[in-house]
């Protein structure tokens, strides 16, 4: 199934390239570690016995949350709202300290879905439905089971690392993070060079995608590295026929 959302990022033209790389001896524990839109994730009915989507944006996180648990409450509160700028510019500026959980994950859901590029910046311009209670229904019915998190990758891996464990991580690419919400601390050179030497210690396994870069070459030189292309979007969008992207999926195994 797709994912619900749009994302920065979002690996909706990879998510077979990954799924296929997965280890073919089995795992018992799935954890996305920068969950995003959770394309890989909904790629399957389900990957592992225990699954965990986890991502550092707190407003995304309560979005699946109540998605999960209230997608019915989301979508009442979106029925009546229109696809307006006005609106938009409101609830980007809207206090989220002042909203329910159910609120703020409506206000996320109709940013998002109205936004130029899923970034949640700007108006996108274009009439859209924020809410497709079918679609909600069918992801409630996913993340059944699904242990959701919000955590930075230096707390879960360690809390979620074991023999049979397969992280997916898909972190901001490198020299595109300001793309990214990467929360207050931001991800420079030293989060990426962090990031690998996080995975270099766990007792799991880990599929990784990146952008194809040199210095993410020479970052994880020491795994095994391979080269996809996929679709460019946003050369394609601007009438660039033909357009590929190179990306890396490095792996542990």
């Amino acid at each position: 199934m797709d994912s619900f959302i749009a994302w920065v990022g979002g690996k909706k033209l990879l998510r077979k390239e990954i799924v296929n790389r997965f280890p073919e001896d089995g795992f018992k524990k799935y954890v996305e570690v920068f969950g995003g839109a959770g394309w890989v994730l909904f790629y399957k009915e389900k990957h592992a016995e225990k699954e965990v989507y986890n991502d550092i944006n707190s407003e995304l996180v309560n979005l699946f949350k109540n998605v999960k648990f209230h997608p019915e409450a989301v979508a009442k509160e979106l029925e009546l709202t229109l696809s307006a700028r006005e609106i938009f510019e409101k609830y980007k500026a809207a206090d989220v300290r002042q909203m329910t959980e159910i609120q703020r994950a409506a206000r996320y859901l109709y940013l998002i879905k109205l936004s130029y590029g899923a970034t949640v910046r700007s108006f996108g311009c274009r009439a859209r439905n924020a809410v497709d209670m079918e679609s909600l229904q069918r992801v409630k019915s996913r993340l059944d089971g699904v242990l959701i998190e919000n955590k930075s990758f230096a707390k879960l891996i360690p809390a979620q690392d074991g023999a049979g464990t397969l992280f997916y991580c898909d972190p901001p690419y490198h020299n595109t993070e300001k793309y990214y919400d990467t929360g207050e601390d931001g991800f420079g050179e030293e989060m990426h060079i962090f990031l690998r030497d996080t995975l270099k210690g766990i007792k799991g396994k880990f599929i990784l995608s990146y952008n194809d870069d040199e210095f993410i070459r020479e970052l994880y030189k020491d795994f095994v590295i391979e080269e996809v292309e996929r679709s460019d979007n946003l050369k394609m969008a601007m009438g660039e026929k033909g357009s590929r992207y190179k990306e890396l999926i490095i792996r542990n195994y």
